[in-house]
């Protein structure tokens, strides 16, 4: 048997071997963040795109008791409308910290905010994402929740397709790659539109700005944080694994790939492009696609450029008993303490 993979295997650990960031100092790592930005905004693509006019307009606004549910749509680039969902506390004071809260695969944003896929409100609370929308808002936090692209009312319909209907992800993926671009890229430029927005809202304070993501969720905040200076603190739930032992180990969708991702390192050598910022690190112990003992792995790797800035204390962790899921009340009193929700 001729495995291919084999060769790319190999291939693969030249490559690393040959990139992997040495930081001496910790002007070695700053020079290395400023170089390395920029190379992976180009990775992932859509980024060098000039910003178009917001044209924010609100759909509805909905009285939720402790918060203002409001549904606004903003356009991010030439041909593209993006929904999301704005949820505004009542009685924190202003202006408040904010909150990009990124979903997983699922329904797409309502899956965040207390809603059923067909826009009714729902009793229970989502078994994944844990509602951590609604959560933050009730502590106080100025809440984004944007549709990601490929979810929700963002989907695309292939049902025209003979044989196996793609799913939007991969569609959307594949179309984007064979420009030297990215599904991923698309979604981290709709998350920069979305701060821009933030930034018009005179109740926003987005000086402390923060960043939530679970799961597919988690690579939208991972690489984000690492390129918009803006986000000060970020969770990354159920994601922060290196990609050998995970997106490359097993089966999974399309969206995770990013054509030239490993030329700029493995996930725990980027993460350096996030410190010293606050940084919580949250996964369950009995996640199956992202396996733990690799992500303690990742974790003991990446923690050394918060070491080496001299900032050990920003980089966190929040390990549960559990599976791929979100584990809230960890990750809500890190961005409480970083950003001072409820002051």
């Amino acid at each position: 048997m001729y495995d291919p993979l084999v060769e790319l295997s190999h291939l693969s650990d030249a490559v690393e071997k040959s990139v992997a960031p040495t930081f001496k100092t910790a002007d070695d790592l700053r020079a290395w963040q400023e170089a390395a930005r920029p190379k992976l905004a180009k990775l992932l693509g859509f980024l060098d795109e000039p910003a178009v006019d917001l044209r924010p307009r609100e759909i509805e606004a909905v009285d939720r008791g402790a918060f203002v549910r409001r549904k606004i749509v903003l356009r991010t680039a030439v041909d593209s409308e993006m929904p999301l969902y704005l949820l505004e506390p009542k009685d924190a004071p202003r202006p408040m910290p904010c909150v990009l809260a990124l979903h997983g695969h699922g329904s797409g944003a309502k899956s965040i905010v207390g809603l059923n896929e067909d826009g009714s409100e729902r009793a229970a609370t989502e078994p994944v994402h844990a509602d951590f929308a609604v959560e933050l808002a009730k502590r106080g936090f100025l809440v984004a929740a944007p549709e990601i692209s490929c979810f929700g009312e963002r989907q695309g319909d292939y049902s025209h397709l003979s044989g196996q209907v793609p799913r939007t992800c991969h569609n959307v993926n594949t179309w984007a790659m064979m420009l030297g671009k990215s599904a991923a890229g698309m979604r981290v430029r709709d998350g920069m539109r979305v701060v821009d927005y933030l930034q018009t809202l005179p109740n926003a304070d987005v000086s402390r700005l923060g960043a939530m993501g679970i799961s597919g969720g988690g690579q939208h905040a991972f690489l984000s944080t690492a390129l918009d200076l803006r986000i000060k603190a970020v969770v990354i739930s159920a994601y922060f694994c290196d990609w050998r032992h995970s997106i490359l180990a097993m089966q999974h969708c399309t969206c995770n790939f990013v054509p030239g991702l490993l030329t700029l390192g493995e996930l725990s050598d980027q993460a350096a492009m996030i410190a010293p910022r606050a940084c919580l690190v949250s996964h369950g112990m009995h996640d199956p696609i992202f396996p733990f003992a690799h992500v303690k792995e990742t974790v003991a790797k990446a923690a050394k450029a918060w070491d080496l800035l001299g900032k050990p204390e920003n980089f966190q962790t929040a390990f549960f008993d559990g599976g791929h899921r979100l584990e809230g009340p960890p990750a809500y009193d890190f961005l409480a303490a970083q950003l001072g929700a409820g002051k």
